[in-house]
């Protein structure tokens, strides 16, 4: 693993990291926040997963959550969003191949060979991170925005036990009946649909739910809200019962601003649960 860079952040130190991965068969870098107290022993660990276009950068610059994990003491990991490099299939749009992984395992050609996300952020990273941080694996919590909050649902909600907690800003909720989907996971994972629905937040909702805290703010201005169908989430969740906030916030967009504004709640909220037990 290589160290891109360390700055002290807070009273604890925010790294960028480099290392050859297993599953994406080519380099990854991921951002890594550890709090003052990993110098005295592992400490719990809070994923954020971006969006489409994003790389591991644009959370760890734009939605200042390193002082809010200060002040709780977690640490926070930002991924990259998909395999990169000049022999990693990619598309023209912005929505498919390099920058927009969403956060599975492809099965299809040309994506197949490097696209293994959900493996990458289930098992090899975690991995790697116990390996060589003070991370605490049995305290687990996870958010994302966007791409990434779907991603965040899904994983939660796919591995049962794995996550104390999950959060959630604009998530694309129900893929497998949007444009922001449907396109992507015929792509990776062919047109048999029964095979998309495990990345579908509200399919998995009305399936398996989530045992424990959910938190999800969307926008109510957000550009993009048509495609992240919030309300086929809130009815899976109100048709379960699931334990679980999901907030329109008035006149907020899909930008980092927004983000940025309800951060320090999500932390907090990740905080509860990672300290209860």
């Amino acid at each position: 693993m290589e160290t891109i860079s360390e700055n002290t952040c807070f009273g604890g130190t925010q790294g960028v990291y480099r290392h050859k991965s297993s599953s994406t068969g080519g380099d990854m870098t991921f951002g890594l926040f550890l709090p003052a107290e990993a110098q005295d022993g592992p400490v719990p660990i809070l994923w954020y997963l971006s969006g489409l276009t994003c790389t591991h950068e644009n959370a760890m610059t734009k939605a200042g959550a390193q002082a809010w994990c200060a002040e709780q003491g977690i640490a926070i990991v930002f991924p990259d969003t998909s395999p990169r490099g000049e022999d990693v299939a990619d598309d023209a749009a912005y929505d498919l191949g390099q920058g927009a992984g969403f956060y599975v395992d492809a099965t299809q050609a040309p994506w197949a060979p490097h696209f293994q996300m959900w493996t990458y952020i289930a098992d090899e990273l975690p991995a790697l991170l116990g390996e060589n941080f003070a991370i605490d694996l049995e305290r687990q919590a996870i958010t994302g925005h966007s791409m990434g909050g779907h991603g965040a649902l899904t994983l939660a909600m796919g591995m049962p036990g794995r996550f104390k907690s999950v959060s959630a800003f604009a998530p694309i909720s129900n893929p497998t009946a949007s444009d922001w989907g449907k396109k992507q996971l015929s792509a990776y994972l062919g047109d048999d649909q029964s095979l998309w629905a495990k990345h579908d937040a509200t399919l998995m909702m009305r399936e398996t739910g989530f045992n424990g805290p959910v938190l999800i703010d969307t926008g109510t201005q957000d550009q993009f809200i048509d495609l992240l169908k919030p309300e086929a989430l809130a009815e899976a969740a109100n048709a379960r019962r699931q334990q679980a906030t999901l907030r329109l916030q008035p006149g907020y967009d899909h930008s980092y601003f927004f983000v940025a504004s309800f951060i320090e709640e999500h932390v907090a909220f990740h905080a509860d649960a990672l300290y209860a037990s």
